[in-house]
């Protein structure tokens, strides 16, 4: 079966489209025609880490249709609507990373656990999730990794409850999920951070209640006088060694035998170590945890974000901002390099 693709053959440089043949998927793998991609920023970081094994397939969140399935393929048959994704969908204790996917390359084989910047894709029936066909398939293309890794980060690695003051760190794809789901779980006040004044009045919309810009302000002092000593939870969507001090700095003490103190989430790919105020974390007994991937089981949590979206509560229509086709790859790319893309930008066949 052809299909186009698009293949890092060098790291930092720009990636090549080309057709290809893809192979029939073998047993417990699925075939699928992609409808859209997302382009997440993690990508970027693979992209120009020196140590990247290369020819490379790279995305790892779509939607499309199954054309077709290996033996043992057991939950989704042909013409089924689906989620690729990169967490499997319902792992068990004893499974294992299934081997990467190999296409056939200008003479050799490109490599992937799972490629969504293609036509198609052949992908490990473990990353593939059923959804209902009346689902909209060009803005839940995101669901596979932004909505699966904010909004889980606030529902299942940090539960955050009603009422409780949140902050966010970074409102790009993630944090404007984080946020979201924060809106949806009732927290309040939701305070998002970040440099750039259009992207806070952006978040606005997914439900920030407060904005703080740190290119103007001390954000974690502001924090502390928003919620009067510190926020109950407080989420890094960024990585970078600032960002992960911050949120711990930015949580609330608590009070010795009468509560503990808040809780630091570290959601975004971190880039190299933190210098963490240890002493904070112990006199005021916080917590400082991962989320890795919104600690996501994609076959339950998948129902809900879409179930969330239908009700008008996950506002996907307005989180894609911008859309490309697959020649246009290395423009998208340069684009979220470079800051221009609000929300998520996403790849549509």
């Amino acid at each position: 079966m052809k299909s186009r693709i698009a293949v890092l053959e060098t790291p930092g440089q720009p990636l090549v489209v080309d057709e290809v043949d893809l192979p029939d998927p073998k047993e417990g793998q699925v075939r699928v025609k992609l409808f859209a991609s997302g382009i997440c920023h993690s990508q970027l970081h693979q992209i120009h880490n020196p140590a990247t094994p290369v020819p490379t397939l790279l995305g790892h969140e779509a939607t499309g249709v199954v054309e077709a399935v290996g033996q043992a393929v057991t939950h989704v048959k042909e013409g089924d609507h689906v989620i690729v994704t990169w967490l499997p969908r319902a792992a068990k204790p004893g499974d294992t990373s299934p081997q990467p996917i190999e296409v056939p390359w200008r003479g050799g084989v490109a490599r992937g656990p799972v490629f969504t910047w293609a036509e198609r894709t052949v992908a490990p029936q473990e990353y593939v999730v059923k959804i209902p066909r009346d689902v909209p398939t060009a803005v839940t293309s995101i669901v596979g990794c932004a909505v699966m890794t904010g909004c889980g980060a606030a529902y299942n690695t940090a539960q955050v409850r009603q009422g409780e003051s949140v902050v966010v760190f970074g409102v790009g794809g993630v944090g404007l999920c984080i946020v979201s789901a924060a809106a949806v779980l009732g927290a309040s006040p939701i305070i998002a951070v970040d440099l750039a004044d259009e992207k806070l009045e952006f978040a606005r919309r997914f439900g920030a209640t407060v904005v703080v810009n740190a290119s103007r302000t001390d954000a974690v002092e502001e924090v502390r006088k928003l919620t009067g000593g510190g926020a109950d939870y407080a989420f890094d969507a960024i990585g970078v060694q600032e960002t992960m001090a911050q949120v711990l700095q930015a949580t609330r003490p608590g009070s010795f035998g009468l509560n503990s103190g808040g809780t630091s989430v570290l959601v975004g790919v971190p880039q190299g170590n933190a210098d963490l105020p240890m002493r904070d974390l112990l006199i005021g007994e916080r917590k400082y945890i991962a989320s890795l991937g919104g600690s996501g089981r994609p076959e339950t949590d998948f129902p809900r974000y879409l179930a969330w979206y239908d009700e008008g509560r996950l506002k996907l229509d307005d989180l894609v901002t911008r859309r490309y086709r697959l020649e246009q790859i290395n423009d998208a790319l340069r684009d979220l390099q470079e800051g221009r893309i609000a929300g998520r930008s996403i790849i549509e066949y």
